[in-house]
């Protein structure tokens, strides 16, 4: 009878041993979401990288200082944004890595347990010592069993204990994949302060330039912020800049005295910034995941007119086609705003910034700097409007 216990007991922790060999199940949709996010952060980087190299070649055959500047300002933004996408992907290479080093801990774990199970259920048979089989016949039995047993163990305990060994060599692997995405993060990070320090400096060097220019900037940006006052909504504000805008290209384009001369009463060359196909290559602003599309209901029961992007604390925001600032500043419930006009009765509305750094009539190229996102809610949303018709941007983006 005993010994029939010895082997039942011995069979039921193979079976169990057995059993626990079978992967863990762990939900799936999480690490391909990581995934997903993974790819979209390294494709959203390279296209920086590329857009800031076209900049900086144009940058460098600039034929005038503004240009020249206006180019280098965008170049660097550029490169900002690509060493925040750096840090998107560093992150999400992390979190895989952490969630395979989560799965692989549980396989081990569920390998380790029944190894240890079936080693104490074998010690404890083998306890007897064998010189009392000598004075004890049924023992002797007894110990022939446990035999046959270990016999048909031993073999599985070295296959398990293979598979032990290599899910060992797995966590190292995985350990030093960790220890590169985070020095890989560590210097993107490095790299992004580097560059907003260069950009810094640049904008202040181009302020102060500006500004020996711009006797009636500030009247521009007044006559802008009475038009937010007398505006009901932010709907109603974009009317009414496209408006006035119509209305002042129509002028300029009259026979007579410019509508904006400057310093030295000269025609002010019409700047290379105005002359954008929007059809052909329209750019989000900043970097980050398209949460809101045009059209989908927000929860509070709200259609949205654009995208909202989910952004990383202060991210760098630039103009997504070239145009003119017709409106820069706060406005009530979104934060601050811009507006920018583009050729062709083309408006781009981008909402919810912390800063901006683009004043009301400035000429800017694709991708010039505008402003950054805020530290606690940095959802920024952009609309674009032709003859004020919200247009689907993903259709349009280059």
């Amino acid at each position: 009878m005993l010994r029939w216990l010895f082997i039942l007991f011995g069979l039921a922790a193979i079976g169990a041993f057995c059993a626990a060999a079978l992967p863990a199940q762990t939900p799936g949709p999480s690490l391909n979401e990581e995934q997903r996010a993974l790819v979209s952060a390294r494709e959203q980087s390279e296209k920086a990288r590329q857009r800031s190299n076209a900049l900086r070649r144009q940058a460098e055959a600039a034929t005038n200082e503004a240009d020249r500047v206006n180019g280098e300002a965008a170049a660097l933004a550029a490169r900002i944004q690509a060493a925040e996408a750096d840090i998107r992907a560093a992150r999400a290479r992390i979190a895989i890595v952490e969630r395979l080093q989560e799965r692989q801990r549980a396989r081990l774990a569920e390998k380790q347990g029944p190894v240890v199970r079936l080693t104490a259920a074998l010690q404890m048979m083998t306890r007897k010592p064998t010189a009392l089989a000598l004075v004890e016949p049924r023992s002797l039995n007894e110990l022939i069993y446990i035999r046959s047993i270990m016999s048909t163990v031993i073999p599985e305990i070295e296959q398990r204990t293979e598979s032990l060994r290599s899910e060992v060599q797995q966590g190292e692997k995985l350990r030093t994949q960790s220890a590169r995405a985070i020095a890989s993060l560590n210097e993107s990070q490095l790299q992004l302060t580097q560059r907003r320090k260069q950009l810094s400096g640049l904008e202040a060097n181009e302020r102060v330039e500006t500004l020996q220019f711009s006797d009636d900037a500030g009247l521009e940006q007044d006559r802008a912020l009475a038009l937010g006052e007398e505006a009901r909504d932010i709907l109603d504000l974009m009317d009414q800049i496209r408006e006035s805008g119509a209305v002042r290209e129509s002028l300029a384009r009259l026979d007579g005295p410019i509508l904006r001369p400057n310093q030295n009463g000269a025609e002010p060359a019409p700047s290379p910034a105005r002359k954008a196909n929007i059809a052909n290559a329209y750019r989000l602003p900043v970097i980050g995941e398209i949460v809101t599309g045009l059209g989908e209901i927000s929860d509070s029961g709200y259609r949205s007119r654009g995208l909202t992007i989910a952004v990383d604390p202060g991210a760098q925001i630039v103009a997504p086609a070239a145009g003119r600032v017709a409106f820069s500043g706060p406005y009530r419930g979104y934060g601050n705003i811009m507006i920018i006009e583009h050729d062709a009765n083309w408006t781009s509305l981008i909402t919810n910034m912390a800063t901006t750094n683009a004043e009301v009539g400035d000429q800017l190229v694709q991708g010039a700097p505008v402003g950054r996102s805020g530290q606690n809610n940095p959802n920024v949303t952009v609309e674009l409007r032709r003859n004020g018709r919200p247009i689907d941007i993903a259709a349009l983006v280059g």
